[in-house]
């Protein structure tokens, strides 16, 4: 049975580059599904399809092909079809758009297959919204990150700034606030804790030491599992 790490929450909170340290770390494959949906948002913006279901969405999913090459030391590029979106697709049109374009039936449906697929095939670490709730909800360990809105503000700040991409801390914030309720109230998939899932409050603590802990958490448990696991594989032993 291949392990999976499901690690959620709200935009900015830190998920995509703590779940790529700590796959980094524990050898295993980062299964970037935020990734994976700005790359739909890409392709139906560069289609001017727009965010509701039609028939030229589904065809544009059939012949969407994505995946994720490995560029060393944890760090991954992003395909589309035979082109390199990585930074395409963290525009801030993409970034305002990507709520609206997820919450379809068709485009989760799609998503969430190909997702299962490779976590059926590989030790995985994946974050999103609905991880450890829908898309892997037997999940051996999950994760929930959140942080104060202006530190997040903040970060996607610095984000934008790093890639030559200017932005007001203000309309970022405006900008995060939407994201959160449209990730929370949408009707299919919203974003939610699972209720195993273990709260990480990332505000005042650095990337580094959210991956300690993190790591540290899911080593602990591999070598001690829990009294139930033992008994069960006493149990298939004795049968």
């Amino acid at each position: 049975m291949k392990t999976v790490v499901a690690i959620d929450g709200p935009a900015a909170s830190g998920k995509s580059t703590t779940a790529r340290l700590v796959a980094q770390e524990l050898g295993y494959v980062h299964l970037d599904t935020g990734a994976m949906y700005r790359v739909v948002t890409f392709a139906c913006l560069e289609k001017q399809l727009p965010p509701k279901e039609s028939p030229e969405m589904v065809n544009l999913l059939l012949s969407m092909e994505i995946r994720f090459q490995s560029v060393g030391r944890g760090w991954q590029r992003t395909w589309y079809n035979e082109r390199d979106v990585t930074e395409t697709i963290r525009s801030q049109e993409v970034s305002q758009k990507v709520s609206a374009y997820s919450a379809l039936p068709t485009i989760r449906s799609r998503m969430v297959k190909l997702q299962r697929q490779i976590g059926a095939e590989h030790n995985v670490v994946c974050e999103g919204r609905d991880i450890g709730t829908l898309v892997f909800p037997d999940a051996q360990f999950k994760f929930y990150l959140t942080a104060d809105l202006e530190v997040r503000a903040k970060r996607r700040h610095e984000e934008l700034l790093a890639r030559g991409s200017d932005s007001s801390l203000e309309r970022i914030i405006e900008e995060l606030q939407q994201r959160d309720r449209e990730d929370s109230n949408r009707e299919l998939s919203p974003l939610h804790k699972a209720e195993d899932a273990i709260v990480v409050d990332t505000t005042d603590l650095a990337i580094p030491a959210q991956v300690d802990y993190i790591v540290a958490t899911i080593m602990d448990k591999l070598k001690h599992p829990d009294r139930k696991s033992i008994n069960k594989e006493k149990q298939a032993q004795n049968e």
